[in-house]
Protein backbone atom coordinates (compact mmCIF):
# COMPACT_ATOMS: atom_id res chain seq x y z
CA UNK A 1 0.00 0.00 0.00
CA UNK A 2 1.22 3.25 -0.75
CA UNK A 3 2.44 5.84 1.99
CA UNK A 4 2.78 9.98 1.29
CA UNK A 5 4.61 11.80 3.49
CA UNK A 6 3.38 15.26 4.53
CA UNK A 7 6.48 17.42 5.12
CA UNK A 8 5.72 20.82 5.94
CA UNK A 9 8.97 22.46 6.98
CA UNK A 10 10.51 26.11 8.36
CA UNK A 11 14.39 26.11 7.83
CA UNK A 12 15.52 28.34 11.15
CA UNK A 13 18.95 28.24 9.67
CA UNK A 14 20.39 27.45 6.14
CA UNK A 15 23.71 26.00 7.32
CA UNK A 16 22.69 22.40 6.93
CA UNK A 17 20.90 22.10 3.84
CA UNK A 18 23.92 21.70 1.57
CA UNK A 19 25.19 18.76 3.57
CA UNK A 20 21.49 17.42 4.05
CA UNK A 21 20.59 17.49 0.57
CA UNK A 22 22.61 14.57 -1.55
CA UNK A 23 22.74 12.24 1.41
CA UNK A 24 18.83 12.56 2.18
CA UNK A 25 18.08 12.04 -1.84
CA UNK A 26 20.44 9.23 -1.74
CA UNK A 27 18.87 7.59 0.83
CA UNK A 28 15.15 8.26 0.06
CA UNK A 29 15.54 6.54 -3.68
CA UNK A 30 17.52 3.69 -1.72
CA UNK A 31 14.02 2.81 0.03
CA UNK A 32 11.81 3.66 -3.35
CA UNK A 33 10.83 7.43 -2.41
CA UNK A 34 9.70 9.39 -5.03
CA UNK A 35 9.50 13.53 -4.68
CA UNK A 36 6.00 14.35 -6.12
CA UNK A 37 6.81 17.71 -4.53
CA UNK A 38 9.37 20.39 -2.83
CA UNK A 39 8.37 24.24 -2.88
CA UNK A 40 8.27 27.18 -1.25
CA UNK A 41 5.57 28.15 -3.43
CA UNK A 42 2.35 27.23 -1.95
CA UNK A 43 -0.99 28.91 -0.33
CA UNK A 44 -3.09 28.41 2.60
CA UNK A 45 -6.33 27.62 1.17
CA UNK A 46 -7.82 27.14 4.71
CA UNK A 47 -7.44 27.56 8.54
CA UNK A 48 -5.06 29.63 10.24
CA UNK A 49 -1.71 29.90 12.12
CA UNK A 50 1.96 30.28 10.89
CA UNK A 51 2.57 28.83 7.68
CA UNK A 52 5.54 26.69 6.77
CA UNK A 53 8.16 27.90 4.47
CA UNK A 54 8.68 24.58 2.77
CA UNK A 55 6.36 22.07 1.32
CA UNK A 56 7.02 18.43 0.58
CA UNK A 57 5.77 15.35 -0.72
CA UNK A 58 7.74 11.74 -0.79
CA UNK A 59 5.52 8.95 -2.02
CA UNK A 60 6.99 5.66 -0.38
CA UNK A 61 6.04 2.06 -2.06
CA UNK A 62 4.53 1.02 1.18
CA UNK A 63 4.86 1.80 5.51
CA UNK A 64 7.70 0.15 5.85
CA UNK A 65 10.23 1.59 3.07
CA UNK A 66 8.79 5.08 4.70
CA UNK A 67 9.98 3.83 8.47
CA UNK A 68 13.05 1.35 7.04
CA UNK A 69 14.24 5.04 5.35
CA UNK A 70 13.47 7.10 9.07
CA UNK A 71 14.99 4.74 11.24
CA UNK A 72 17.94 4.14 9.24
CA UNK A 73 20.72 4.26 10.90
CA UNK A 74 22.36 6.73 8.46
CA UNK A 75 19.65 9.54 8.69
CA UNK A 76 19.28 8.91 12.20
CA UNK A 77 19.83 12.15 14.57
CA UNK A 78 23.76 10.50 14.22
CA UNK A 79 23.47 10.08 10.13
CA UNK A 80 22.04 12.74 7.86
CA UNK A 81 19.19 13.57 9.93
CA UNK A 82 21.55 15.75 12.62
CA UNK A 83 22.54 18.07 9.98
CA UNK A 84 19.15 19.27 9.78
CA UNK A 85 18.51 19.05 13.86
CA UNK A 86 18.12 22.40 14.95
CA UNK A 87 18.39 24.36 12.10
CA UNK A 88 14.15 23.73 10.98
CA UNK A 89 11.06 22.97 12.75
CA UNK A 90 9.38 19.81 11.08
CA UNK A 91 5.82 18.66 11.05
CA UNK A 92 5.94 15.10 9.27
CA UNK A 93 2.30 13.16 9.13
CA UNK A 94 2.24 10.27 7.04
CA UNK A 95 -0.50 9.90 4.98
CA UNK A 96 -1.66 5.91 3.52
CA UNK A 97 -3.33 5.65 -0.02
CA UNK A 98 -5.61 2.40 -0.85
Amino acid sequence: MTLYSVLAVTPTSEDWIADYIGPANALVAEYGGKYLARTANHERLEGEGEGAALRIVIEWPSEAAAKGFMNDPRYLPQGVRRRRLGGEVPREPNLESD
